[in-house]
């Protein structure tokens, strides 16, 4: 399973490529493996048996990844595989012998797919009865595999049904919108929801047929890495340049964001402003991409078809080194059909402005009409640049922080939800700007040996009131910094009911350097490997737990399976002793039981707070059911009741929205703090957060955006965050009471 922070980053920048250029030789796969073999074996945390009952491990991962809702391969075809393979691909592995199984494995898979994508096409040539009493399991990864080809067919008839009727809902729901709004219906021009469901299975089968040796052993040696633990992972050279790249937030290529469409092209959703794309102009939004000529030898017959071509595929066609050209065949937006012209952009530094670390400077009045600067600091990742070191998120968070204290601000929130982690030494760093020097991290490599992790000496650059802001998918090096932090009674964490719950730590390991001496290398990959578990200085790991806030917010990420403890094969959770020379301060000056009893009594009585308890309750009970209903007229029940409800919500929340709106134009206002004017001598320009910003990209609107009634969160805040600069301002609140009580010195005030 990939990292979240890397499928994060690939997900967003899908059309920014890296510089390396592909080799035309691939590596000798077969002992790739052998070489990944042993490095597992001497350099993972674990110290896992490698033997037979790991191999059928291996087998029944590589069987999940490739059909994990178990509707392609078959129990006979499982049956078969385990008795040739189940006890021996660690041998074969260790052999050199392993890709032939693997590869064997695929065809099946392979076969299995242009088998069901067959059974598709003769299935959408039929009318479907959708008044029947049926339904499809929502996940079936719990589920036994089909018993053999007659049931996998019946299922697959079932998913086809299932999806047809999503797409024929799909549309009537948009057709009664836009009748009600008075506004063109949208589905009229849309192929019809056979048409979609033919196109979309095309895409699929193209994926999986067209794969080289390469791609085959990606699959397979990911697999058996992960049988390890969730983050053991196999990469390939690709996606280690990706990587590589996403971590330092500069990518090399023309600056767009690309989707799939499901006729086969490759859609311009997103141009990144002042990126290459948009210095040359000619590629627009909804442009659509129907070939690329690498131009890597200037020749003309190097134009490449990309049409059902998978997204990483047409990115490695347009990938290339700084300085050189790349030729889209293009099909422009709102042009005639089948018309195309030909763009020639030339590649350069990307970067991806939206995942660098910003902020807001905003000044809110308090109840008795006080005013407060509150700072709010968003780090989306730690980022770091591994090779040049020119890109660090520590140097800069410490920008933006020390110009927050110029800004004399009461209070900071730090957010990091969303934020996968990234790079050990800069949450170490980043810690010490709010605390004096002591332990951030305790590390345990797999001898048992302990490292405590300190932050930097010297003066902290912000001492005053500060909330950490989390949830779900805040991990690794996120949780070092929430847990260092309420471990020291530093900071209140307030979010969801935890983080994710990765207390491990990764190191690429470069498989080619393992190779004989004249193999090909460039092409062997990486194995990225746990060494070690870290531990919070109160000694506590993050494994599983995560950290959970003293002030826990409702959320629909509550009702989903995220997180470390939902992960196969994820380390067991366990605690050491404290670090030496730990010393919080003391944790009654964050006034936690006037906070929360404050806060509490608010989400009681917050109207999108109950929405939200309310979608939690239903969706935990819907995913219990596991169940979704092919009767049209049963869907359409429960759509009926669902609109009901939501315009029940909407009218509700344009109301009260509004009102919201205007009391915050009249006690709020907002001041962007980014890496581009943090510096500037001139005050901050006021700006609407609520108002979709366009400074780093220009994305395209959806095609049914402009049916969506759904209001904006008023001041772009949302309740989580709203309520975190609540708390924010009681804890200011408190602490200067304190200070005029004289139970706080005053010379613990920031400086």
């Amino acid at each position: 399973m990939k990292n979240i922070w890397f499928r994060k980053a690939a997900a967003l920048f899908t059309a920014a490529v890296i510089s390396t250029t592909a080799c035309a030789q691939q590596a000798d796969f077969n002992e790739v493996g052998s070489k990944m073999a042993i490095m597992l074996q001497n350099s993972h945390f674990a110290r896992i048996k490698f033997d037979a009952e790991l191999s059928q491990k291996f087998l029944d991962a590589y069987l999940t990844d490739l059909d994990s809702m178990k509707l392609y391969f078959t129990q006979q075809d499982v049956e078969r595989f385990s008795v040739a393979y189940g006890g021996e691909l660690h041998t074969k592995l260790l052999n050199g012998t392993s890709m032939p199984a693997a590869t064997e494995i695929y065809d099946v898979f392979k076969k299995r797919v242009q088998e069901r994508v067959g059974l598709t096409d003769k299935l959408l040539k039929t009318d479907f009865d959708f008044s029947q009493d049926e339904s499809v399991m929502l996940t079936r990864k719990d589920a036994a595999w089909p018993r053999d080809q007659k049931q996998a067919e019946s299922l697959w008839t079932a998913q086809i049904k299932a999806a047809v009727l999503a797409e024929i809902l799909r549309r009537e729901a948009l057709t009664k919108l836009a009748t009600e709004q008075g506004k063109p219906d949208p589905s009229l021009d849309d192929r019809s929801p056979k048409e979609k469901v033919a196109l979309r299975y095309k895409r699929l089968l193209a994926s999986v047929v067209d794969v080289d040796e390469e791609e085959v052993a990606n699959k397979f040696f990911t697999a058996v890495a992960r049988v390890y633990d969730p983050h053991t992972d196999y990469m390939s050279a690709r996606e280690m340049g990706r990587f590589k790249d996403s971590m330092k937030n500069q990518l090399v290529g023309i600056g767009a964001l690309l989707q799939a469409e499901e006729d086969g092209a490759t859609k311009i959703m997103g141009i990144v402003v002042g990126g290459p794309a948009d210095r040359e102009g000619s590629l627009k939004l909804n442009d659509r991409v129907v070939g690329v000529n690498p131009l890597n030898s200037g020749r003309a017959e190097e134009n490449v078809d990309i049409m059902f071509m998978p997204i990483d595929r047409v990115v490695d066609h347009i990938r290339g080194k700084v300085g050189t050209s790349v030729a889209l065949k293009v099909e422009p937006a709102g042009g005639t059909p089948g018309e195309t012209k030909m763009i020639v952009i030339e590649r350069g530094n990307v970067e991806m402005k939206d995942e660098q670390a910003h902020g807001d400077l905003i000044e809110m009045k308090d109840k008795d009409g006080q005013p407060r600067r509150l700072g709010y600091l968003s780090l989306p990742s730690f980022y770091a640049d591994f090779d040049e070191g020119t890109v660090r998120s520590s140097d800069d968070v410490e920008r933006i922080l020390s110009r927050f204290v110029v800004e004399k601000i009461d209070g900071l929130i730090v957010d990091l939800r969303n934020n996968g982690g990234g790079s050990l030494e800069e949450v170490r760093r980043m810690t010490g700007f709010f605390t004096e020097r002591g332990p951030v991290v305790q590390v345990k490599n797999t001898l048992g040996q302990m490292q405590v992790k300190e932050s930097d000496s010297g003066k902290p650059i912000y001492t005053g009131p500060m909330v950490v802001l989390t949830d779900k998918t805040s991990a690794s090096a996120s949780e070092i910094l929430a847990g260092a932090l309420q471990d020291a009674n530093r900071a209140v964490v307030i979010g969801e009911s935890s983080t994710f719950g990765k207390g491990t730590v990764q190191q690429p390991m470069d498989i080619g350097r393992m190779l004989p001496l004249f193999s090909e290398r460039d092409r062997a990959g990486f194995l990225k490997v746990t060494i070690q578990k870290f531990y919070r200085p109160s000694g506590s790991s993050t494994q599983l737990d995560g950290v959970v806030p003293q002030i826990v917010l409702p959320s629909f990420m509550d009702a989903m399976e995220i997180g470390e403890s939902y992960l196969d094969y994820a380390l067991p959770h366990d605690r050491i002793r404290p670090a030496p020379n730990f010393k919080p301060m003391d944790e009654k000056y964050l006034f936690l039981p006037r906070l929360k009893e404050l806060s509490t009594e608010r989400v009681r009585l917050n109207q999108d707070f109950k929405y939200i308890i309310e979608d939690v309750m239903k969706e935990k009970e819907r995913l219990k059911k596991n169940e979704l209903s092919i009767n049209k007229k049963a869907r359409e029940a429960e759509l009926v009741e669902e609109e009901l409800m939501q315009k029940e919500r909407l009218a509700e929340r344009k109301k009260r929205f509004a009102e919201m709106t205007e009391a915050d134009r009249a006690s709020m206002k907002f001041y962007k703090v980014t890496l581009d004017n943090v510096d500037q001598v001139e005050p901050f320009v006021a700006y609407d957060p609520s108002v979709e910003n366009e400074d780093t990209m220009r994305r395209a609107k959806d095609e049914n955006a402009d049916l969506n009634e759904t209001p904006k969160w008023p001041s772009g805040l949302d309740p989580v965050k709203r309520e975190s600069l609540t708390i924010l301002k009681d804890l200011i609140h408190l602490t200067d009471n304190a200070k005029l009580a004289g139970i706080i010195k005053t010379s613990v005030d920031n400086q």
